[in-house]
């Protein structure tokens, strides 16, 4: 079989079903209470980016032309770092944990890598004057994709150069996520989800509002694969999240949020859980099994702009418009 078709197996037939919601803060069931929060800043800038470092001890988060970083043990920040110069929409550690990429919006235009010991710049990737919005390390830590406006840039880690920039379909590359193989990745835009060969460097499929999405002017926010490769989550301003079998033995589930689009998602290690920020100021935990909501949490003020699992699945973080940051604490009995 040829990469080209193992790639693409399951993209061809996907169908959606339905799932219906309420607004309210609700257990999934008696046995798994909701998680509880704390709030670790509340007068940020707007927050828009945010990811755990592989070994939980910290949390970063990008807002109005800062990353801030907290010991989450601690819940006290331990730097803030301010070399952008506007807002910085994404944030990811390397697998190593010992860099922290940030990308920053219109007028700064630049990829920083900071080194995570000492909180310095270490190198400031620029290419063609463009937004940065998303960005991800390979799983091998030696790529770092970057999306823009109109464009997807892959650079190499070590000598910070462009290795090459993909332009097939890109408009708005908001989101972007390796596999756990690091052999493909995800690039979100308007109404399209993009496939990459990464060795080949060649788009190898094009998801477009049919594949469960509905179909109008909009964006497809967000992309994440699970931890083992066989689904990709897309969500967009259609307010749902199509959950996508990608190993050619499924089709499609549909988890939909009635009250707004859906600006943030992220599964949690082990995949049996999608959380997911919204423009209706809500934190929603999803049943990726079953299709069905465990938890929907308020207490933010404004749209959830970001979200992010810890490496051992009982804490997670989200952020927003209200300029907070929350830390959330699933009790034992509930950790999937």
């Amino acid at each position: 079989m040829s990469r080209r078709t193992l790639l693409l197996g399951g993209l061809g037939a996907l169908a959606a079903v339905g799932v219906p919601t309420a607004i309210a803060v609700l257990p999934g069931s008696a046995s798994d209470p909701v998680p509880e929060s704390v709030v670790l800043a509340d007068d940020l800038g707007s927050v828009r980016s945010m990811a755990f470092s592989p070994n939980g001890e910290l949390l970063a988060a990008g807002g109005d032309g800062t990353v801030w970083l907290w010991d989450v043990a601690a819940r006290k920040t331990v730097a803030t770092l301010t070399d952008h110069t506007s807002i910085v929409y994404a944030v990811a550690f390397s697998p190593d944990g010992k860099l922290l990429a940030t990308g920053s919006g219109s007028g700064d235009d630049t990829v920083r890598l900071w080194d995570v010991a000492t909180r310095k710049t270490i190198a400031t990737l620029t290419g063609r004057p463009s937004a940065v919005y998303s960005l991800a390390f390979s799983p091998d830590g030696r790529t770092l994709a970057t999306g823009g406006s109109e464009t997807v840039r892959l650079w190499d880690v070590a000598s910070r150069k462009t290795v090459t920039t993909l332009t097939e379909n890109i408009d708005w590359a908001l989101s972007l996520d390796f596999t756990p193989s690091g052999r493909t990745l995800a690039t979100s835009s308007r109404e399209k989800v993009m496939l990459w060969d990464v060795t080949d460097r060649e788009a190898v499929a094009a998801l477009t509002t049919i594949t469960g999405h509905i179909a109008y002017s909009g964006h497809i926010r967000e992309v994440a694969f699970s931890p083992d490769g066989t689904i990709l989550a897309t969500g967009g301003d259609d307010r749902t999240v199509v959950l996508h079998d990608v190993t050619g033995r499924g089709g499609s589930t549909t988890l939909t949020n009635d009250t707004g689009a859906i600006s943030a998602l992220a599964f949690s290690p082990d995949g049996g859980t999608l959380l997911t920020g919204s423009l209706d100021d809500t934190v929603r935990l999803w049943d990726v099994a079953g299709g069905e909501t465990v938890a929907i949490l308020t207490g933010h003020t404004g749209s959830v702009f970001s979200v992010a699992f810890s490496p051992d699945g009982r804490t997670f973080a989200s952020g927003g418009g209200d300029h907070t940051v929350r830390l959330w604490t699933r009790p034992l009995k509930s950790h999937r």
